[in-house]
Formats: structure tokens, sequence, C-alpha cells
């Protein structure tokens, strides 16, 4: 994993604007994933299926991730200058697939669902540690991959909270469209932001 190492001078610098930009960016997936998460197998049952259904489903994304996740990191490799834009394209795959669960009204168009949304995923993940990497510093590794991970876990609690509350209040399609909005501005902020990131 490549690193930057600082001299002794500069060493008590912490979270350059690069890994900043990726926090708040990330942020935003994982918090319209959470919105849906905890609430899956009901708009499961809602479309006509059962709690296997929802276990069929589920599964399928995360086998469609492993696959992808296994050329995923080949091809951030190959394609280093493109990061951002490959991270960017990840979601905006997301989103749309987001977007897609308001016309989903079978099993069968959920698995698909699931499926783009699991490629989308594993397809952006490499190349998002990759720049995650290159902006974190060896002596504060500790600190800036933990800000990562505190960041994961606020963001699945805080988003699961609110998403409850929108499909509570509104219904599915109002979070979905929420979800979708929320995956596009990441990626454009991404972009926005490319010579730091």
């Amino acid at each position: 994993m490549h690193m930057m190492r600082l001299s002794k001078k500069n060493r008590k610098r912490v979270f350059d604007k690069g890994l900043r930009v990726l926090l708040l960016a990330d942020s935003m997936i994982l918090f319209a994933s959470a919105m849906f998460g905890p609430i899956y197998a009901l708009f499961v049952k809602k479309i006509g299926g059962d709690l296997l259904a929802a276990s069929l489903t589920g599964g399928t994304f995360s086998l469609v991730a492993g696959i992808t996740s296994l050329i995923a990191g080949k091809f951030a490799d190959v394609f280093k200058k493109y990061d951002v834009f490959i991270v960017s394209f990840g979601y905006f795959v997301i989103g749309i697939g987001f977007l897609l669960y308001s016309f989903v009204d079978s099993i069968k168009l959920l698995i698909l669902v699931q499926a783009i949304i699991g490629f989308a995923e594993a397809f952006h993940y490499p190349a998002f540690d990759a720049l995650y990497s290159k902006h974190v510093v060896y002596e504060n590794a500790g600190t800036e991959w933990g800000a990562w991970e505190s960041m994961y876990h606020f963001s699945n609690g805080l988003g699961a909270i609110i998403g409850g509350f929108i499909i509570t209040a509104f219904g599915f399609n109002t979070a979905f469209l929420i979800m979708f909005l929320l995956c596009t501005f990441a990626g454009f902020f991404l972009i926005i932001n490319k010579k730091e990131v």
C-alpha cells in the first residue's frame, strides 16, 4: 500500500484536502445505502416476496460484487490516472440502481437491480481505496484509516435512522429519489475536486 512519508517538520499534518473530499463523497454513498438497508426485507414483502426472496436478492448483490472485485482491482491498476472518474462512474451507477428500485415490481427485476448495484459498488472501491491510500501519511495511517471506519459507521447509523423516518412519512419512492440524488451529487463532487483528490 502506497503511503506518503512526512519529514519530522511536517509530521503533525493529518487529513489533507484530498482525504476530506474522499471522506465526504463516500459518506454520501454509505448514507444513501443505509437509508434502505435495514428495511430491505419490508420492500421485498411489498413487491410480493418473502424472506427467502430477500435472502436470494441480497445474495445476488454480494455474489456479483465478489465476482466484479476479482477484476476491478486490476482495472484500477491499469487505469490509475482515471481513478477519480472510475469512482465517480461507480457512484453514478449505484445512484441509477437506487432510482431503479422505484420501478421494481417483481423479484426477477429486483435481482437485476441488485446485480447492477453490486457491480457498481465492487467496481469503484479498489479505485477509491487506491486514491485514499495515496493521501494517507505513513505516520498517521491509523488515524486516517480510522477516520474512514468512523465515517462508515456514522453514515450507516444516521442513514438507517433518517431513512426509516423518510420511508415511514413519505414512502419508498421518496427515499429512492434522495438516495439517487446523494450518489449523483457525490459523483460530481469528486469530479469537481479531482485536482485535490
